[in-house]
């Protein structure tokens, strides 16, 4: 590997870190604000009503549900009405991690079903202009990932 390449990898590592926190703290603060939809149907609803306060959709599958067919369908159909509607996406791996983050009941727990954590929407409504720095990191990151040809950039959670 040249000194170029170890860079190249060292920047691509520290960009998906940043990015990642980026993302933890949008959903803890678009919970907080109850400016988050969760699940494919819960999203599917919102889309269809008012696609236009949506700002971010983030895709959450891990590895074991990639062989999930009808998820998989769901997916192509939120990101094809996400790329006609000018809303950025983001595929996350890491379902423990986002549980974590939501305040999901864990299994041991488990006193009520967990909510379906595969599509989750921010919004902004129309009559703010709600900033977040998360929001903001994550916009660009999608940006760039599209000037990349990527046009649904992926990110892992990492347990903490």
């Amino acid at each position: 590997m040249t000194l170029e390449e170890i860079v190249a990898c060292d920047n691509a590592a520290q960009k998906m870190q940043t990015v990642s926190a980026a993302v933890e703290e949008l959903l803890v603060a678009a919970q907080r604000q109850d400016r988050l939809t969760v699940g494919v149907y819960e999203s599917a609803k919102l889309m269809n009503v008012d696609p236009d306060s949506v700002v971010l959709c983030l895709l959450a599958i891990d590895e074991e549900e990639e062989d999930d067919i009808a998820l998989q369908i769901h997916f192509t159909l939120i990101q094809s009405f996400c790329c006609d509607n000018d809303i950025d996406i983001v595929r996350v791996s890491g379902m423990q991690r986002l549980a974590q983050l939501l305040g999901e009941p864990t299994e041991a727990q488990g006193s009520t079903e967990p909510r379906d954590l595969h599509c989750l929407l921010v919004t902004n409504p129309h009559t703010d202009a709600w900033k977040s720095q998360g929001l903001v990191e994550v916009a660009s990151y999608c940006e760039e990932s599209r000037g990349n040809n990527q046009w649904v950039p992926y990110i892992s959670l990492q347990e903490r």
